[in-house]
């Protein structure tokens, strides 16, 4: 961490105090799996 006059600057992973991981990306995933599953349920039963 570098103080830079009233301006602090810290690093994305101090400032998140975690690692990125690809935990985001699941959660797409699977959004994306219920929505097209919602589709096709929505699909046959208006037929």
């Amino acid at each position: 961490m570098a103080r830079n006059g009233e301006h602090i600057e810290v690093p994305t992973t101090a400032a998140r105090s975690a690692s990125k991981e690809g935990v985001g990306r699941y959660v797409l995933t699977i959004s994306l799996f219920l929505v097209v599953v919602a589709f096709v349920i929505a699909y046959f039963a208006l037929r």
